[in-house]
């Protein structure tokens, strides 16, 4: 008899790879925990730093274990000559996704533990990426809007200098409240498509550089870390408000993705969507009259689209949808959305990353094979 075909699970549709204490996503119920925590506590009372250090050491410090920390990852700011130099030379040409992936794989030559694999020299690694991957960002953006590197100010939070160093200015209280919530709320999210990657490259023993930069050049995909870009532009595009249900309308008639919209593993509104639209509808009285605009969009659109598919298909409004116009309150323009997501997700991936490590095995897949079998060879001057 022979063997049955296995059962082909489409992009890991429901498969599970390892166990992780890390990060919890009920799909079913719309709910994400940290460690345990649920992102709503997480997202109103912590501080990203907070947030990297629960993610690594798997508990909330005490004041002197995240005043430590927080010395560390200012201490490693600043940027090597050689990789101010390259975003200097690129930026303004170059995709900031490719800028980025090329800054954080150079950066493992100005680290002289790159090729060190012990556990503690990889916290150190991971405590170097979170602060350089933000300067980087910051400093592919200032390059775009033609100014020059600034240097980072350690009296400033993590988000706080992200913004000084993309400004050449201290922000204010409204811009850096939206980016401080961007960055905890994009920390982490489980077995996603980067984290994914990011694990494959570091099973097979690879270094901790090597691992974070397949996770970038994951991140890249408009059906990953781009999505948010596309929503963004895709409300420019409606324009006007009253423009929103026309817009929709004809694009599912043509059956055209609504970007910002659905979820491999929430069959429910993303938690993180609420907290962000909860704030952006906060920011009203205050906002400019663009946010205000875009807000309105926003929300006719996510009415719409929960009347057509939510209950009956299960779409729902997911983190990238509202991200846009949080973005744009900060003052951030729509091409640093990816990248600032990656200089986000970067403790996640480590943190990933570090537990996968301390039981590593090879990730290997299986495929079913079907093309032809014993064919037999033709010279080329017979075919």
């Amino acid at each position: 008899m022979a063997d049955e075909a296995p059962i082909v699970h489409k992009g890991l549709d429901s498969v599970y790879v390892t166990e992780s204490s890390i990060c919890k996503v009920d799909g079913t119920e719309g709910k994400l925990y940290y460690r345990g925590y649920p992102i709503e506590e997480i997202a109103e009372n912590s501080s990203y730093e907070e947030v990297a250090y629960l993610l690594i050491y798997g508990k909330l410090p005490k004041r002197n274990e995240l005043d430590s920390f927080i010395a560390q990852l200012k201490a490693e700011r600043d940027l090597p000559q050689g990789i101010i130099e390259m975003i200097a030379s690129n930026a303004a040409k170059a995709d900031p996704m490719d800028v980025l992936r090329t800054a954080v794989s150079s950066l493992s030559l100005y680290d002289n533990e790159a090729a060190d694999s012990s556990k503690e020299a990889n916290i150190r690694k991971t405590i170097r990426l979170i602060s350089k991957m933000s300067s980087i960002v910051a400093t592919i953006g200032r390059y775009r809007n033609g100014g020059g590197y600034v240097s980072p100010d350690a009296k400033l939070s993590h988000s706080e200098n992200f913004l000084y160093m993309l400004n050449g200015a201290k922000p204010a209280p409204e811009q850096h409240k939206p980016v401080e919530m961007m960055f905890i709320l994009q920390a982490e999210h489980s077995s996603n498509a980067s984290t994914f990657s990011t694990l494959v490259t570091g099973s097979t023993l690879s270094d901790l550089y090597s691992a974070v930069t397949s996770g970038i050049g994951t991140l890249k995909g408009p059906l990953h870390g781009g999505a948010d870009e596309e929503a963004l532009r895709m409300m420019y595009t409606i324009g006007d408000p009253s423009n929103t249900e026309n817009y929709i309308n004809e694009a599912l008639a043509g059956k055209k993705r609504i970007m910002g919209f659905g979820h491999r593993v929430y069959k429910t509104y993303d938690p993180r969507a609420r907290v962000i639209k909860g704030y952006l509808l906060s920011l009203q009285s205050n906002s400019s009259e663009e946010v205000r605009r875009l807000t309105e969009i926003a929300l006719r659109g996510e009415k719409l689209m929960i009347e057509k598919l939510g209950q009956s298909h299960g779409i729902w409004p997911n983190v990238d949808f509202f991200a846009g116009p949080v973005y744009v309150s900060a003052g951030i323009k729509v091409e640093l959305f990816t990248p600032l997501f990656a200089a986000s997700r970067i403790s996640g991936w480590c943190a990933h990353m570090l537990e996968y490590w301390s039981d590593n095995k090879l990730i290997r897949p299986l495929e079913q094979y079907t093309g032809q079998i014993g064919l037999k060879y033709v010279p080329i001057d017979k075919r």
